[in-house]
């Protein structure tokens, strides 16, 4: 199954205390490239998250934001009031003035002053509990969106593949006639020479001038190998698998263009070029589409 790499998914909880959300983006990348941002103090969490990630997500640049807001009293930091004295007479000695003259606004920030809350421990587990769940819900709404995604790009694949099988066949009864009307104009320029110089020309010569020339403009090789890369690009487009096909499309795309740029440069006829043209921008807006395939 076609997926695209774009999307967005998102999830919350709360319990006593504490509030917590995990957003989850994915753009286009050839391979997949994880970045997590999360409160410091889970940054143990990291290494998990990746690894939920990884299970979920095969293809593209995703980014993990986790946000943890403490809602209650006990949230508060524990103040050393030791330290915070002792900065504060340090300041006041410093400057001549009483200690009661230096703000606490000067000092909360100070290292040391700060501590974490009395239940930090208890406050940390429940966090760890809640997180991976988010993770793994806005994990499925991710993959949701893509798949949505996914069938629109299937799509409009599809419809440029069609393009491409019409227009080839044209081509297919195109091309036995440019090798009866390069005949047919051959033999008339030479009864033309012929009939003005009195000079005869040998048939064998005219067979041979004929078959060089069938030789160089026949694409009938082309046309079945274009023709098999089509089938094998649908075949993918219908694949029920999980598995991921957008760098197995992005190399089809470019056997696709291969075939059709030597069909070009082997056609001498104006509509089959006028065809041909057309192919090759089907080609580039299928190599455009597959950059988000998954």
């Amino acid at each position: 199954m076609i997926r695209s790499m774009t999307g967005f998914g998102d999830a919350s909880s709360s319990d006593t205390g504490s509030v917590y959300s995990v957003e989850v983006r994915s753009v286009n990348n050839k391979f997949l490239k994880t970045s997590i941002r999360i409160p410091d103090r889970l940054a143990t969490l990291e290494p998990e998250i990746e690894q939920i990630v990884r299970a979920s997500i095969s293809r593209g640049s995703v980014t993990v934001t986790i946000s943890c807001t403490e809602t209650d009293e006990g949230a508060a930091q524990e103040i050393n009031g030791p330290a915070l004295r002792k900065y504060a007479q340090q300041i006041a000695d410093s400057i001549g003035a009483p200690i009661e003259s230096v703000s606490v606004a000067q000092l909360v920030n100070l290292p040391g002053v700060l501590g974490p809350p009395s239940d930090e421990e208890s406050r940390l587990g429940r966090a760890r509990t809640a997180i991976r769940p988010l993770v793994e819900l806005a994990l499925e709404h991710l993959v949701a969106m893509r798949t949505r995604e996914g069938v629109a790009l299937h799509d409009d694949l599809i419809g440029h593949l069609d393009l491409i099988s019409e227009h080839l066949e044209q081509i297919a009864k195109i091309a036995p006639r440019v090798i009866t009307d390069y005949q047919s104009r051959l033999k008339s320029r030479i009864e033309s020479l012929v009939s003005e110089a009195g000079v005869e020309v040998e048939q064998v010569e005219l067979i041979r001038e004929i078959a060089v020339y069938a030789e160089k403009t026949d694409i009938a090789e082309e046309i079945a190998r274009l023709s098999e890369h089509l089938i094998h690009f649908k075949d993918l487009l219908n694949d029920d698998s999980d598995r991921p096909l957008g760098r197995t499309m992005d190399f089809l795309a470019q056997e696709l263009l291969r075939e059709a740029n030597t069909i070009a440069s082997k056609s001498p006829d104006a509509k089959m070029s006028r065809l041909i043209v057309e192919i090759k921008g089907a080609i580039d807006r299928i190599k455009e589409q597959v950059q988000n395939a998954e």
